[in-house]
């Protein structure tokens, strides 16, 4: 009992040991006391860091026994107080670079937040109610890190936004294009590429029952589709036009070709990846070709197949968008992305990006729920 409260004291010591480090180098290397960087007298600036220490420290003695760690309150409230001043002090620079010292205060704030993801992947987040906050808290801290990077470089080095605008500029844009966006969205991803990853995906998984059904079929359609899933899309793209015409019809062909054969070669390699035992069992149940299938070979061929579902789910949406450069009505992604290029509106580029990102992340991640809740017997999926 003494050597466990002898380890629960070190440890207790240790981390506030560690929060006071933090607090007192963010108070020797913060240089933002001068005047444009911070509106207010010098005194009122200088005061503000001990205050916030002082706050930091009494929440740490407050909350220690409580279920969330001291040091997580700690390294949050930091963040929370100069992650904003970062972004404000950026006004002062008046289109010129940041002062060498302004860096180190940006420093610290990527520090401090790599400090609190490492905090929360740690063993005592990896289950109960905190570890299913972590799981979405990492990922997000994460990416908004990279986000207040990306502002503060474009701003505080005086990128012309022409060359990389910043996020809140993107955003901006985003908000005030809202309708344009809405109808691009429509063309391509509610017209091209789920009505094309939908045919694909089903002409490939066909093909592949019937490959398997005979095998002269799977010797011969396996090597055309390693030929054709190398086709270059900038070069199967003007003839899917010149075929379906400038609507939405060609850019979903496009999707189809690119879609059927990732299902094809997957759902092949499923299907042969039920074991001999268990198919020897099924004959001597006296089962046919088409019950062995549904009843045990489509079932351990489900985490291959989907496998192509989440890999075509990105490919439908690159096919769709690139196949919208070589001709399109005047709506579409990739038609506003070319328009919008040579007009130098690069805010309206990065709009677009910025939705296709999103929209595939959602599709992608649909069907990596669907996955889950079909496939909940597999190891990979009971582990994770």
């Amino acid at each position: 009992m003494s050597t466990q409260r002898g380890m629960n004291f070190v440890a207790t010591a240790f981390q506030r040991t560690l929060l006071y480090l933090i607090v007192i180098l963010i108070m020797l290397l913060y240089p933002l006391l001068e005047p444009p960087y911070l509106s207010g007298p010098r005194w009122l600036s200088v005061l503000m860091l001990p205050l916030l220490a002082y706050i930091i420290l009494v929440l740490v003695q407050r909350y220690r026994r409580n279920a969330l760690p001291p040091l997580e309150i700690g390294v949050g409230l930091f963040l929370l107080a100069f992650v904003p001043i970062c972004l404000a002090s950026l006004r002062g620079f008046a289109g010129e670079e940041a002062p060498r010292n302004y860096w180190t205060t940006v420093a610290a704030c990527v520090l401090a937040a790599w400090l609190l993801n490492d905090l929360l992947s740690g063993a005592k987040y990896r289950s109960g109610w905190w570890g299913n906050i972590a799981k979405f808290a990492v990922p997000t801290i994460f990416s908004l890190t990279l986000l207040f990077l990306w502002e503060v470089l474009v701003r505080a080095l005086a990128i012309p936004f022409v060359l990389l605008p910043p996020p809140t500029a993107i955003a901006q844009r985003l908000a005030n294009s809202l309708p344009v966006l809405m109808a691009d969205v429509n063309q391509t991803i509610f017209r091209s590429v789920l009505i094309g990853y939908a045919l694909g995906c089903a002409a490939g998984f066909a093909a592949a029952i019937v490959a398997d059904r005979f095998v002269f079929l799977r010797r011969g359609l396996l090597p055309i589709g390693n030929m054709v899933s190398a086709l270059p899309i900038i070069g199967v793209a003007p003839i899917m036009v010149m075929w379906f015409g400038f609507d939405w019809q060609s850019k979903a062909a496009v999707v189809v070709i690119m879609t059927f054969f990732p299902m094809l070669v997957n759902t092949v390699a499923g299907l042969a990846a039920s074991g001999h035992m268990e198919r020897d069992l099924m004959r001597t149940y006296a089962s046919g070709y088409w019950q062995t299938l549904v009843k045990l070979r489509l079932p351990a061929a489900m985490p291959f197949i989907f496998n192509a579902l989440k890999i075509n789910s990105t490919l439908a949406l690159i096919g769709a968008i690139v196949a919208e450069f070589f001709g399109t009505p005047v709506v579409g992604m990739g038609f506003r992305i070319s328009t919008e290029v040579g007009r130098m509106n690069v805010d309206m580029v990065w709009a677009e990006i910025a939705v296709a990102a999103l929209a595939g992340s959602v599709f992608y991640g649909v069907i990596a729920l669907v996955e889950r809740a079909v496939t909940f017997w597999h190891p990979s999926i009971r582990g994770g």
